[in-house]
């Protein structure tokens, strides 16, 4: 069993902005992306801009880009956000674990299927890689099916 507990307090003034992802269970919409990043914003209707960016197969390679929105359908679990990439069809983005400095997050999902970790820069040390894989194996997450994110060195 999986714990999907997510975050009781969550400041989106200081979420937002871009992060960097280090590690991903790979699925079908990022399928082959490296140098990924995931920027946030507030839209003027007061949702959230979302856009995820990476290039195909190599750093060097074609830039993809997805633009999407997020809403938090209850705002007493703030850490539970629906985002959207495609026209009215949502799915769950929940803010497991966060850094007391907003340096690091682990995003899972409902679905055992998803999982990420995000950094505020394009790369981490590894003890700080394997205490966030201890976190998430704790938790029931599979830390094997991780797979690590080629990123710039900025």
């Amino acid at each position: 069993m999986i714990d999907k507990t997510v975050v009781k307090e969550l400041d989106f003034d200081r979420y937002f902005g871009t992060w960097y992802e280090i590690a991903r269970y790979d699925h079908r919409f990022e399928q082959g992306l490296v140098g990924v990043t995931a920027t946030y914003s507030l839209r003027n209707d007061g949702k959230i801009k979302v856009v995820n960016r990476g290039y195909k197969e190599s750093l060097q390679g074609p830039l993809s880009e997805a633009e999407g929105k997020a809403k938090v359908p209850d705002k007493n679990v703030p850490g539970k956000l629906k985002v959207s990439f495609f026209w009215i069809f949502y799915g769950d983005y929940f803010v497991l674990d966060l850094d007391e400095d907003y340096q690091w997050v682990l995003i899972g999902s409902s679905s055992d299927k998803y999982l990420w970790i995000l950094s505020r820069t394009p790369q981490i040390s590894d003890e700080l890689y394997q205490q966030l894989l201890v976190k998430l194996s704790k938790r029931g997450y599979d830390v094997s099916r991780l797979i690590k994110v080629e990123q710039t060195g900025k």
